[in-house]
């Protein structure tokens, strides 16, 4: 699947735009921002951009009014029929936010139920409404907020009307605006039977569209797997991916990966195609977090290298920084113009090597030489050997170990490495090496 040769990149529409937080219902055809950034994107290497929502809600996305039509604050559906052709056109596709556990209190069905009660023809479209209760909103009747949000209004998704809508909604996405796939917001809520139905409808819709879900924890093969998803948000990777390297233990990393695709039976998710991220619109930033900024560099080497589908959240790839105690807004900023700096060309040659590689998108993992401070690792497929080295300390490294070949060509340099007597990691260095046979 294309998926699993491409770099993502994730842009939180309302932000990216400079939308106001609260809907004012003004028509502003902000969207159109987006076909500025493509030769941005184009030279970062990026082949999909993942939009966080970007239909009509409340305020930050996630509450929606209506699926079927893009934000007032962002501009009408012709204006995002027009970013998505561009896009295209351009060689990058389109995979939205699907935002199907919950609505906003504005979607019309639930403001129906607010004045009709009872007697609303759409009392049965939201999980356990109790007209005997309150909520905070003083509403005269109890419903059920997703994890006790109350402007997250959930849905019953065993109500088939309910679920009817949902996919008629999809269809009508793909036919005005031809997305290439979804990423399921909070998908480890979400019913299970309407996560199947989703999958099969999908695959009669259009060829090789794909579904991400949004997973924190647990074992993802529960939601991904050949009638469901193709693939769950990586987030066990994403804390040891920057605590290896705040702790100095590269251990944490290398261990979940092995745990998550080495060479073992046992392992959870060999052959699988996580979504790999160092930061995203929830988190701290990358460039925050890490407590030494020569780090930074490894840390997108790292995430490019092992096993999965790396995604760069917009304005991460030139060092943005931002802390989660600073609120949403702080997280998910208006940037005028893209910033190109040397992150940028660190991370452009990495995703050229990840898009040609067919040990990266593909291969096997098994860990070569590991310390507190470096490690190296194989990615092997039937075509292609790749060994990824990252010296995480302050002084050079000497690697001795068994490459199984003499020499390889260094694809972030472009040099031919010699095996022979050991091989020298420079002070915070990375380095692909593709083995000659």
């Amino acid at each position: 699947m294309w998926a699993y040769e491409s770099v993502f990149y994730q842009i939180y529409p309302l932000g990216f735009c400079g939308a106001p937080f609260e809907n004012d219902g003004i028509l502003e055809h902000r969207i159109r921002k987006v076909e500025e950034w493509i030769p941005h994107l184009k030279k970062l290497g990026v082949n999909v951009v993942y939009f966080s929502p970007i239909f009509e809600s409340d305020t930050h996305g996630y509450n929606t009014r209506d699926y079927r039509k893009i934000d007032v604050r962002l501009g009408t559906n012709e204006d995002f029929q027009e970013v998505c052709r561009t896009l295209h056109e351009n060689g990058i596709k389109v995979v939205l936010d699907g935002v199907f556990n919950h609505v906003g209190r504005g979607f019309g069905p639930f403001q129906d139920v607010l004045r009709n009660r009872e007697g609303s023809r759409y009392r049965d479209w939201f999980h356990r409404i109790d007209f005997w209760g309150n909520s905070p909103y003083n509403d005269g009747l109890w419903y059920e907020g997703w994890e006790g949000n109350y402007d997250l209004v959930k849905l019953n998704l065993r109500n088939e009307e309910v679920v009817q809508y949902l996919l008629e909604s999809v269809r009508c996405w793909v036919e005005e605006f031809d997305i290439d796939g979804l990423r399921l917001d909070v998908a480890y809520s979400l019913d299970e039977g309407f996560v199947r139905r989703l999958r099969s409808f999908c695959d009669g819709l259009k060829p090789d569209f794909y579904l991400l879900g949004e997973m924190l924890h647990g074992d993802y093969n529960r939601l991904m797997n050949d009638g469901m998803l193709h693939s769950a948000t990586n987030y066990e990777c994403y804390k040891g991916l920057y605590s290896s390297f705040n702790s100095m233990n590269l251990f944490e990393i290398v261990h979940s990966l092995l745990r998550q695709f080495g060479p073992e039976n046992w392992t959870l998710y060999k052959g699988k195609h996580l979504l790999t991220f160092v930061d995203n619109h929830d988190l701290t930033r990358v460039a925050s977090i890490l407590r030494d900024q020569r780090h930074l560099p490894l840390i997108y080497a790292l995430a490019f290298g092992m096993p999965g589908i790396p995604c760069i959240y917009y304005g991460s790839e030139w060092g943005e920084r931002a802390e989660k105690s600073q609120g949403d807004p702080a997280l998910r900023p208006c940037f005028e113009m893209p910033v190109w700096n040397g992150l940028c060309d660190w991370i452009a040659k990495l995703s050229q090597i990840k898009k040609d590689s067919v040990a990266l998108n593909y291969g096997t993992f098994r860990s070569v030489l590991l310390t507190n401070r470096q490690c190296i690792f194989e990615r092997k497929s039937a075509e292609e050997r790749i060994l990824v080295a990252i010296n995480a300390d302050e002084a050079p490294y000497y690697a001795h170990f068994d490459a199984g070949c003499g020499t390889a060509l260094e694809l972030l340099g472009g040099k031919s490495h010699d095996f022979g007597g050991g091989s020298e990691l420079a002070p915070y260095s990375a380095y692909f090496w593709k083995m000659e046979r």
